[in-house]
């Protein structure tokens, strides 16, 4: 009675390991790739560029091809909803900034998704700034110029492109607006490469967008970025100066580039993710052409980057607040 009993165990034993071997397969399996690292907007603009850089790299320490597919429109709530109706399997991943993530759940009464519940941080890579750019159809060269010239042209009025609607960039048109008495209207885009398309062509004589979006061209001498926000002046553009220099204050915590999975993906899954991001980001090649598109490059854990995020979501709920923005 005893022998078969643990012979019965045994059997019962072998079995286990039998399935759990199956289930460990199939997990390996679900992980192998290729790995989707979703975008919220159009190829062509800085945050797609930013996303293929990465892509090319994540590869290596995934041992898998990751793959860029963009998901254009409604300013990243596509893309973050495909997110949030994906497999949580480490397969599909979402590469944002701050708009779709922190903003667009503050100024969209039904964006589709919530970030806290429906979305899981993997790893940070960079902040960056927004600034404040004129076409080459203006004289501008200065944020004095431009007012002037607005004024002089203009009687005051001006259209800003923005990359979307509801946007930081949106706000700040009011904003800039109101600080030097002129009558900005925000023209919302569908994404910087459309916005940026419209300023090469002088269709727009102003943008605010972020310096990843802009430095190419004003390394190239087609736009000119008259004014950066932060608490110091960036790198990339070491002779512009913030709003803060020019007297407008409070707009000095910068926005943020990270990677985020859907909720239940399991937590060894997000840590060999971040990991690879981390590998990833310490790469020399890939802090080099990070910088030099605008944004200041360093690896936020997990952690870090939802601590991130939850102090920038606070900051511009006040101002929205304050703004009289109603979400629409």
């Amino acid at each position: 009675m005893v022998q078969f009993t643990v012979r019965q165990l045994l059997q019962h034993l072998a079995k286990t390991l039998a399935v759990g071997t199956l289930l460990a397969a199939g997990v390996v399996q679900a992980q192998t790739g290729p790995v989707k690292l979703m975008v919220g907007f159009p190829a062509g603009g800085g945050t797609d560029a930013i996303a293929r850089i990465l892509a090319d790299k994540l590869k290596d320490p995934l041992g898998v091809p990751v793959v860029v597919e963009n998901k254009a429109g409604a300013g990243g709530q596509i893309a973050a909803q495909a997110l949030k109706a994906a497999v949580p399997d480490g397969n599909t991943l979402f590469l944002s900034h701050d708009h779709t993530i922190s903003i667009l759940p503050l100024v969209v009464k039904n964006p589709g998704y919530d970030s806290a519940k429906d979305f899981v941080p993997v790893a940070g890579f960079a902040t960056f700034v927004n600034g404040l750019a004129v076409s080459g159809g203006t004289p501008a060269k200065s944020m004095a110029d431009y007012v002037a010239w607005v004024q002089k042209q203009g009687a005051g009025k001006d259209t800003v492109g923005v990359p979307a609607p509801a946007s930081v960039p949106e706000f700040l048109v009011k904003v800039i607006g109101q600080k030097y008495k002129l009558d900005l209207q925000a023209a919302p885009y569908r994404g910087s490469a459309p916005m940026m398309a419209d300023m090469l062509g002088n269709q727009i004589h102003a943008g605010v967008g972020s310096v990843p979006d802009f430095i190419e061209n004003q390394k190239a001498g087609k736009i000119r970025v008259v004014a950066v926000l932060g608490d110091k002046r960036q790198a990339a553009l070491p002779d512009v100066p913030t709003f803060a220099e020019l007297g407008l204050a409070g707009f000095e915590d910068v926005p943020y580039y990270g990677i985020f999975a859907p909720k239940g993906t399991p937590q060894a899954t997000i840590d060999k993710l971040s990991a690879a991001v981390a590998k990833v980001v310490a790469l020399p090649e890939v802090r080099e052409r990070l910088s030099t598109m605008g944004l200041t490059v360093g690896y936020m854990t997990q952690a870090q980057l939802t601590s991130r995020e939850h102090a920038y979501a606070q900051t511009w709920a006040r101002i929205i607040k304050e703004s009289g923005f109603k979400a629409q």
